[in-house]
């Protein structure tokens, strides 16, 4: 697809400028906006009465509608809409927007600012969004005539979707929104300085298929660009077509079908054996769409040594940051393997197909060991483990053959939601993954099943991270949206005492968490149905009850709150140093100096 921005077109008679908005937005296909009014967006809310072509959803708070429009992003693939008051309304909005940059999520955030007159004058409710909003966007525009309403509007959508997206806000002052305005609809020439990329160098292909061509240990890694890039189909051509290995970030889940025999599991501190000592012993890694982010590499001066390294990536600042790779190429994800999946099959190389053979057969060692076994007692009035109510949560979404999106609140149930729900399609996967942000599956669901109103839409939360945007709630029961909360309730913020137990001689300093509400009374204050299973005889029944509810729930799963998520790579360690357990040391030496697993 090619990217395109306005240019100057004829304008029409002169509208308010909240009308010029209104209309520009939906010269560019919106049809909903996340939001919650103040004095300064006053005028566009007048506007929004007005019309009838985009929708307005009320949240309860400014963080919670840039997730809400996260989540109606990252399900649909187009942008999501945020409009916000001036000063706290833009200040609130900041968390939600930092999440969507390190997560590279298509946002346009309306802000409202105080009169053009008063800036810079600590006039009420004014705060500096353009300053506090830049390291937190991907660009942003303060709106300083109204003449240059329409052209902001139309290049804000392209710069927020084009090249690696992510977030971008207009600051609106009221008196910008109240003055007449002209209107110029959005054109089909390039943008005069942003031109991301996109398409590989025939050069950097054709080395690409030579090293891929001649790995004996190859291994392919993907991350949340190939869905950015809608590229899971070409992906799961190529990864077929190798006949390769391959794994994926939390990003990156569903763009490979999990179900597949070449899926070895999630990468990273919480990934699977098998994924991460294959790419600690590669001697080829294919990277698309990834950034090599900490939570993946580990210690990077020990990450996949003896490999040599291909990063494709459409932001070419991701290129070399994190590590040095050996061929580097700035391209669309989609584009770049379609020209691989071409000049693979043009290749008539064979390859080691005996070293390969060894390979997968080394692989299979390691997936023997079954890192992600349980222990579940299902004698009655025993213990819920949190991995069995997630697979059993699985299983019944299964049977109801109903389109199913999953979001995450961000902790302990985040991994284990990421390590045992099969994911096998894009876009149903919606958690926070770089700023790991609490309170983002609620608002998220929300999003998600404002586009998607007859899907399945489950957060799955813990009982900490949900209180973060528990007021979301009150959303849910205004629109009559459907979605349900898988709460594992430990009792603990469990990912910080799970580090306290490790790393801190079990100092559980201030991570139990004290005077919980009664889950089923707070869903039936807010119209909801409340749920709650005990032990393990109680856990199905409540998991079919709660898909079979027409309205919100809140299903509170009581587990095992002195249970760990493993595997895990303890912080600073290398992928060959895993704990695959408590009793299971750091230091086990899995992998030797020649990248093949000493089993």
């Amino acid at each position: 697809m090619t990217h395109l921005a306005p240019a100057t077109a004829k304008p029409d008679r002169p509208q308010s400028g909240a009308e010029i908005l209104l209309r520009a937005l939906v010269d560019q296909g919106v049809d909903v906006i996340f939001g919650y009014p103040g004095g300064a967006v006053l005028p566009i809310y007048d506007a929004l009465f007005q019309q009838s072509a985009i929708r307005h959803i009320l949240v309860r708070h400014e963080q919670a509608a840039v997730h809400a429009a996260e989540g109606y992003a990252r399900s649909t693939g187009r942008v999501g809409v945020v409009l916000v008051t001036s000063g706290p309304g833009a200040t609130n909005a900041v968390t939600g927007l930092v999440d969507a940059l390190m997560d590279s999520i298509p946002i346009v955030c309306l802000t409202g600012q105080v009169p053009t007159h008063l800036i810079g004058n600590d006039a009420f409710q004014e705060a500096d969004t353009v300053g506090i909003t830049r390291p937190a966007t991907k660009h942003n525009y303060l709106v300083k005539h109204p003449d240059d309403l329409a052209r902001i509007v139309h290049e804000a959508f392209y710069v927020a979707r084009a090249g690696r997206p992510g977030p971008v806000v207009i600051d609106l002052p009221k008196d910008i929104v109240i003055a007449p305005a002209p209107y110029a609809a959005p054109a089909v020439t390039p943008h005069r300085s942003y031109r991301p990329n996109l398409h590989p160098a025939a050069a950097e292909i054709e080395t690409a298929i030579a090293l891929l061509k001649s790995a004996r240990r190859p291994v392919i890694y993907f991350g949340g660009g190939i869905i950015n890039a809608g590229a899971a189909a070409q992906l799961a051509d190529f990864v077929r077509l190798t006949g390769f290995p391959c794994t994926g970030t939390l990003m990156g889940l569903g763009a490979f079908p999990a179900d597949d025999p070449q899926w070895l599991g999630m990468l990273g501190m919480h990934g699977t054996l098998e994924a991460n000592l294959a790419m600690h012993g590669c001697d080829v890694m294919l990277n698309i769409g990834a950034r090599f982010d900490d939570r993946v590499t580990g210690r990077v001066a020990d990450f996949s040594p003896g490999s040599r390294k291909i990063h494709i990536d459409i932001d070419p600042s991701n290129i070399n940051k994190n590590i040095a790779v050996d061929l580097p190429i700035v391209a669309d994800a989609k584009l770049a393997l379609a020209a691989l999946i071409a000049a693979w099959r043009a290749d008539p190389r064979p390859g080691p197909a005996a070293a390969r053979r060894a390979w997968w057969q080394q692989i299979a060692a390691w997936r023997a060991r079954d890192c992600l076994a349980y222990r579940q007692s299902m004698e009655k009035g025993a213990v819920i483990k949190p991995q069995h109510a997630i697979r059993q949560l699985h299983a019944a979404t299964l049977a109801t053959g109903r389109d199913t999106f999953i979001t995450t609140e961000v902790g302990q149930h985040q991994m284990w939601a990421a390590q045992h729900f099969g994911f096998t399609r894009p876009n149903r996967w919606l958690t926070s993954g770089g700023l790991g942000t609490m309170g983002y599956g609620l608002p998220a669901a929300a999003g998600v099943q404002v586009a998607h109103p007859e899907a399945l839409v489950i957060d799955i939360a813990g009982e900490a991270s949900i209180l973060m945007n528990i007021q979301e709630l009150s959303t849910l029961a205004q629109y009559r949206l459907p979605v349900k909360l898988f709460i594992l309730n430990n009792r603990y913020m469990g990912m910080v005492r799970q580090w306290q137990e490790l790393l801190h001689g079990s100092r559980y300093s201030h991570s139990y968490s004290e005077a919980l509400p009664d889950f089923v009374r707070l869903a039936e204050a807010f119209q909801a149905t409340g749920l709650i299973a005990e032990s393990i005889d109680q856990l199905d029944d409540v998991i079919a009850t709660m898909l079979a509810t027409p309205g919100p729930v809140i299903a509170d799963i009581r587990v095992d709150p002195t249970e760990n998520c493993y595997p895990m790579i303890p912080s600073g360690a290398p992928h060959n140093e895993m704990l695959l357990g408590p009793d299971q040391p750091a230091s086990s030496p899995f992998v030797s100096d020649e990248g093949m697993a000493l089993v």
